[in-house]
């Protein structure tokens, strides 16, 4: 873990992440749709041995989810180049390294809460998390 975040650094963060973080989202719930979409012509093509297919739709398709590929990748490589680390992108989850005591620990914040009120050790996940408390929000970051 190279950078470390205050609680007040990363919610001074909070804003740019967040539309990264959505943008990254909406490329992959677009994804998804084009997926299932290819999913149901090559389900009729298999069950009808064969149907007229519209090749400039499904090159457009293919195309268009290149394109959202790409997006998400950027979306949250732009994330991690931050430090941040993206944990899911179905539920928006972004979990910030902090210095506590010597101890790394991880600020967790989800899409659609107002600031970050959680952490989490680094061997837990989401289902571990617990409300920041007076030491972790008073923590300085200790940048080495």
């Amino acid at each position: 873990m190279d950078r470390t975040f205050s609680l007040s650094e990363a919610q001074t963060l909070l804003p740019v992440l967040e539309s990264l973080l959505r943008t990254s989202m909406e490329a992959k719930k677009r994804i998804e749709e084009i997926d299932a979409e290819l999913q149901k012509v090559s389900h009729r093509v298999f069950l009808m041995g064969g149907v007229m297919l519209n090749p400039f739709r499904l090159k457009a398709l293919k195309e268009e989810r290149e394109r959202h590929i790409q997006r998400a990748q950027d979306a949250v490589a732009e994330i991690h180049a931050t430090g941040v680390q993206v944990k899911d992108l179905d539920i928006g989850l972004l979990d910030f390294p902090c210095m506590v005591e010597g101890k790394t620990i991880l600020l967790c914040w989800k899409l659609g809460e107002r600031k970050i009120a959680h952490w989490h050790g680094t061997d837990e996940g989401y289902i571990g998390r617990k409300l920041i408390n007076d030491k972790i929000a008073k923590a300085k970051n200790n940048r080495q």
